[in-house]
Formats: C-alpha cells, sequence, structure tokens
C-alpha cells in the first residue's frame, strides 16, 4: 500500500537519465519547503538509457521516489495523466526533467494554490521580457502557438502562457473529465476544459536544456493543432448550451 501524500509531482521522462540526477539533487531543498508530504513521480516511456538504474539508486535513500514506465505508449500529455493517476495526493504539479523548469519555485506555485487558487503557472510571459532559453525560431513558434488559443480561453481565465509545461493545480478540478493523452500541451485543455475558476501566473526565467535532446518536432506541431482543433468544438458546443 502507497503512503499518503499531499503534492505529487509528476516529472516525464524519455531519454532523460544525463539530467535525473542533476534534477533530483536541485529537488531535495524545494520539497521539503512545501508543506505536507510530497512525492516525486517519474513516468517514463520506456527509456533504455539508465533511467530505471538512476531512479532505483535514488529511490533507496528517497522513499517518496517512484519510476513508473510506460510501455508502448508516447506523449507528454499521456504520461503526465498516468502519473496523476497513480498517486492519490489532493493537490497535483508537472515540470520538464531537463532544468529548463526551476524546481526552486515549486514551493511558490503549491502555495498559491494553499492560498486560494485553483492552478498556479509558472509563466515565461507573465513580465514582458525576453524569454531565454528558446532560440528565435522556437520562441516565434512559441508565441503565435501561443497567440491562435487565447480565443478558446474561458472569458475572464485567460492567461500570458496557457502551454506551459509547469503548474500545479487542484485535483478536483480534473476529477471526472477525460483528457486527451496525446501531445505536448495539456495545460491548455485543462483551462479549457477544466473546472478551473482561478488561475495565478507566477512569471519564471525559462533555462537551458541542461544535456539530450528536446523532444519537441514536427509531430509535436500536428499533435498540437489536434488539440486546438477538438478544444475548439468543445467551446462551440460549450457556448451553444449557455446560449
Amino acid at each position: 500500500m502507497q503512503p499518503s501524500y499531499d503534492f505529487a509531482l509528476a516529472i516525464p521522462t524519455l531519454n532523460e537519465a544525463e539530467n535525473l540526477p542533476f534534477l533530483l539533487k536541485r529537488l531535495e531543498t524545494p520539497l521539503l519547503a512545501v508543506p505536507g508530504n510530497s512525492e516525486i513521480l517519474i513516468v517514463d516511456d520506456d527509456s533504455h538509457d539508465g533511467t530505471a538504474e538512476i531512479i532505483a539508486e535514488y529511490s533507496s535513500s528517497h522513499p517518496n521516489l517512484r519510476l513508473l514506465v510506460r510501455q508502448g505508449r508516447s506523449g507528454l500529455a499521456g504520461a503526465v495523466l498516468y502519473g496523476w493517476q497513480q498517486t492519490q495526493a489532493t493537490t497535483l504539479g508537472v515540470m520538464d526533467a531537463d532544468l529548463q523548469h526551476p524546481p526552486e519555485l515549486l514551493p511558490v506555485l503549491v502555495e498559491k494554490v494553499r492560498e486560494g487558487a485553483d492552478i498556479a503557472i509558472a509563466s515565461r510571459y507573465a513580465e514582458k521580457r525576453p524569454v531565454n532559453g528558446l532560440s528565435a525560431g522556437r520562441y516565434a513558434v512559441s508565441r503565435l502557438g501561443t497567440l491562435v488559443c487565447m480565443p478558446l480561453q474561458k472569458s475572464g481565465l485567460q492567461v500570458r502562457d496557457p502551454l506551459s509545461g509547469f503548474f500545479v493545480l487542484r485535483r478536483k478540478c480534473i476529477d471526472g473529465i477525460a483528457l486527451h493523452p496525446e501531445g505536448f500541451k495539456l495545460l491548455l485543455e485543462i483551462l479549457v476544459r477544466g473546472n478551473i475558476k482561478t488561475a495565478v501566473e507566477v512569471p519564471f526565467e525559462f533555462g537551458t536544456r541542461l544535456r539530450g535532446k528536446s523532444k519537441a518536432g514536427l509531430n509535436a506541431a500536428v499533435e498540437y493543432f489536434s488539440l486546438l482543433r477538438k478544444l475548439s468544438k468543445d467551446t462551440f458546443w460549450r457556448t451553444r448550451k449557455s446560449a
């Protein structure tokens, strides 16, 4: 029987063994600052780069760390959702494994939720300043992707960075909602389809990938526009019902 945790952090991985020792070390102090008990869920899409061995060694002295392996499946959103399904924690979080998301921000995000927000988002665009860690091309694509999804967001609940991959939310905001496991932009769907009434954005400095290669590519773009199409239909019917 798994221990009871108040906060669960899902970290999706695919061939991120080079980054994991650095990430896990940096997570130690921030998680101590999070009220209650916290667990780390490494949700791995069957990597063969030593990920399992690294987690096994680290978890021997850190029982709040679990490795969840998905075989025959892929995709960041699906990995995160699978991780959240394996815990009873009432507060859920997600971040990347490549250290572009600073672990030190986690206590702030959790505290915003504890203070009353339904979701707290680490935002690259909450402040009008250059975003480090992205090439000019990726920055342009990111901004375009953000702009095209703005009409889908709920009135009065529009955030500047709906494509962030670093956020914390209340479990009850997504209970009973069948979220799409495909793609990389889980936050957008949660904002559109979840029971979210209040959202807080916390600015952060987007870092550069420590080691390894990014998983973003053409397939990610195709999946994103597929998600936009699905959410557009949902938004249309929601608007019709409320009219």
